[in-house]
């Protein structure tokens, strides 16, 4: 999208913008309780309310996403998602899940036993192509770990199977071997879920709020709108960060997170922070993320990992350690990628809400995500997670082999307010990525919002690119500050 300079002219370009587009459909789920009935299945934005509800919006300011188009809260309630979905939807099979597991194990077995085999000196001369070969090693093996991650993911969420332990056992063995703590993972994310799209309580790629981006940047939230726009080398190099180390950080300093931890209900919380020394992880029995009540299973989780640090160490040890980073590191590296790329932009996207306390609930939250498109790739070897992300935010019990038919099923209950972005398939996910980078730096609240509507937050950036960021003063004290000077 072309950059604008003017509020006003970028709004009469858009308000001809088709806002049923499949790739950007903008709106979000509202709380069962507060939200008056309306017709699910309009089809234009502008009808979407009452006359009583267009005063209240009239009174509490036009809410815009970054694109520009008009955002309003939607009519259904919970019930009414659930009561769409077929009772076969929610059906879990232990039998299905493990085919599903012994497939993905047969998969990672099947590659390394064929490379293994034959890509060797002996059949292949050439050192660059056997290095090549190994290098597409590593790329597969990456999705099918992905694929397994995603199932112990099931797991987590009881999709799996009927049967708990089962669950937890299967989770615990898959994530382990990919060194992932399962129930210290499984608690946290079961708390995104509860809280996603609340800026003080989301466990899981929370933005920064504008006066949090210009402190890290070095300057007031009010000189936001007079900087040069971040370059693109800048903007790569923090991509290219994030999916390299994006999810040990996560796991082992909470970055992302919300670092509100003083508020936490044992007082765990009180002077820890997020950041390396801060004392929050998904190791220690004590972190700000779990009650005293987790302890055991964040040790149980701890053992996983032990386990299996202790076997590669044996294979580092005996095979050697170029050997163990190509087998097992590099393609470990492929599936942090993975999993950060899915994270981020099921969360992260031009056309999504955040909410400050006062203006989120359940409904709103479990809305504000995006379903995307990955080709075979997703649907197969990623088990789904990617094209039917807002219907697993809603229900997230229901198995990945019957979201498709529930996805299908909520749809028109959620009419203008459920989100998908598929135009391009897979190669439209990774430029959504750029687009998302660069277009989605902050969130704030919208020029003229009040009441409910000023707790509505949307992302906006310094590139120029969509709505501009509102034009603020400068606070107070800086002005006290310089008429003394």
């Amino acid at each position: 999208m072309s950059a604008i300079t003017a509020r006003k002219s970028f709004v009469q370009q858009t308000d001809n913008l088709n806002s049923t587009s499949s790739s950007t459909t903008n709106s979000i789920a509202a709380s069962p309780e507060d939200t008056p009935r309306q017709s699910p299945s309009s089809t234009s934005l502008s009808s979407l309310g009452s006359n009583n509800d267009l005063e209240l919006k009239a009174v509490n300011g036009k809410l815009l996403d970054t694109y520009g188009n008009e955002f309003h809260l939607p009519d259904f309630t919970i019930k009414e998602i659930r009561d769409a979905i077929p009772a076969h939807c929610f059906k879990r099979s232990a039998a299905k899940g493990l085919g599903y597991v012994a497939r993905d194990l047969a998969s990672l077995a099947a590659t390394f036993y064929l490379f293994h085999t034959y890509v060797t000196p002996e059949n292949i001369s050439s050192t660059s192509g056997r290095a090549a070969l190994w290098a597409v090693y590593t790329f597969v093996q990456g999705l099918f770990g992905t694929g397994l991650w995603v199932l112990a993911h099931e797991c987590g969420h009881q999709s799996f199977s009927p049967s708990k332990t089962l669950n937890d056992t299967v989770g615990w063995f898959c994530h382990s071997a990919l060194l992932v703590p399962y129930f210290s993972w499984k608690i946290s994310h079961g708390k995104h879920h509860k809280a996603t799209g609340h800026i003080e309580r989301d466990m899981v790629f929370v933005p920064k709020t504008r006066d949090q981006y210009a402190s890290r940047v070095g300057y007031y939230a009010h000189e936001l709108t007079e900087l040069m726009e971040e370059t693109p080398i800048v903007t790569a190099i923090t991509m290219i960060g994030q999916q390299l180390v994006g999810w040990p950080l996560y796991i082992l300093a909470n970055v992302t997170g919300h670092n509100y931890h003083e508020r936490q209900s044992e007082g765990r919380g009180k002077g820890k922070r997020n950041g390396f020394g801060g004392g929050v992880n998904h190791f220690d029995p004590s972190s700000p993320l779990y009650e005293a009540k987790d302890s055991k299973l964040i040790l149980l989780s701890d053992l996983g990992l032990g386990i299996t640090v202790t076997a590669l160490f044996l294979i580092g040890s005996n095979f050697g350690w170029a050997n163990l980073a190509v087998w097992y590191l590099i393609p470990y590296l492929w599936v942090n990628h993975w999993l950060v790329a899915i994270t981020f932009l099921q969360h992260t996207d031009p056309t999504l809400p955040h909410y400050e306390a006062q203006s989120w609930n359940f409904a709103r939250g479990a809305a504000a995500t995006i379903d995307r498109e990955f080709g075979f790739i997703g649907r197969h070897l990623l088990h789904g997670i990617i094209e039917t992300h807002v219907l697993h935010h809603f229900v997230s019990t229901i198995p990945f082999y019957n979201a498709d038919e529930a996805t299908e099923a909520i749809k028109p209950i959620m009419g203008q307010h459920y989100r998908s972005n598929v135009e391009g398939g897979s190669m439209g996910f990774l430029k959504s990525m750029w687009k998302s980078a660069r277009m989605c730096q902050w969130i704030e609240s919208c020029e003229g919002a009040e009441g409910e509507n000023k707790g509505v937050l949307f992302y906006r950036n310094r590139n120029g690119l969509g709505v501009p960021p509102q034009k603020l003063s400068p606070p107070a004290e800086l002005k006290a500050t310089k008429s003394d000077l």
